[in-house]
């Protein structure tokens, strides 16, 4: 399989089922960013962390790539006439959105209570979810956006809401877990 295809040089790329659109079309944007969010989760994965993180990091990168492929597909072209899928993509189920609501039940339990907003950092690898947090919610806008021109499954959008929250509360996690310092953010009064 080769690489480069060379027809993308005038500046359009394929969707999936073969509409070209322009590089900069807001689907294209949508789903480069969820991949950028899949390789900041893939830096996650590779620091020291403890096994059910990197267990749920990984359910997460495959999920992530089914959101782009459902965020790559012209949806005109995902259904035939008769109503039967013409393309077979995978979907984002009910049970992937509860599995992340799942596991920050459990990261929280084991939390001491927020209070204040805390400020990003305090060691490399929080810093990492961090910035995949807002990578996150870069990707949730733009599929917001997207929506709102070209309706997609809403799941997809549910999804990227939890999961942002999910990197906050894993970053919470470890935090405690490598011992680093949280800063309340606390406002100065004038």
């Amino acid at each position: 399989m080769k690489i480069y295809t060379k027809t993308g040089d005038k500046g359009t790329t394929a969707l999936f089922g073969g509409t070209r659109v322009p590089k900069h079309h807001i689907r294209i944007e949508s789903y480069g960013t969820v991949d950028e969010l899949n390789s900041h989760i893939g830096l996650i994965r590779d620091q020291e962390i403890d096994a059910r993180s990197k267990e749920i990091l990984i359910h997460i990168q495959d999920k992530l790539f089914t959101l782009g492929a459902i965020l790559a597909t012209d949806p005109e072209k995902m259904v035939l006439k008769s109503g039967k899928e013409r393309l077979n993509i995978p979907k984002i189920e009910d049970e992937d959105i509860a599995l992340l609501e799942t596991e920050m039940d459990v990261m929280n339990d084991s939390l001491p209570p927020m209070t204040n907003f805390v400020l990003p950092g305090g060691h490399t690898t929080v810093s990492y979810c961090h910035i995949a947090r807002c990578v996150c919610r870069r990707a949730e806008r733009l599929a917001t956006l997207l929506h709102e021109e070209e309706p997609t499954d809403e799941r997809v959008l549910m999804y990227l809401n939890r999961l942002s929250d999910y990197l906050f509360v894993l970053a919470r996690k470890l935090t405690y877990l490598l011992q680093a310092e949280e800063i309340k953010w606390i406002p100065k009064k004038l």
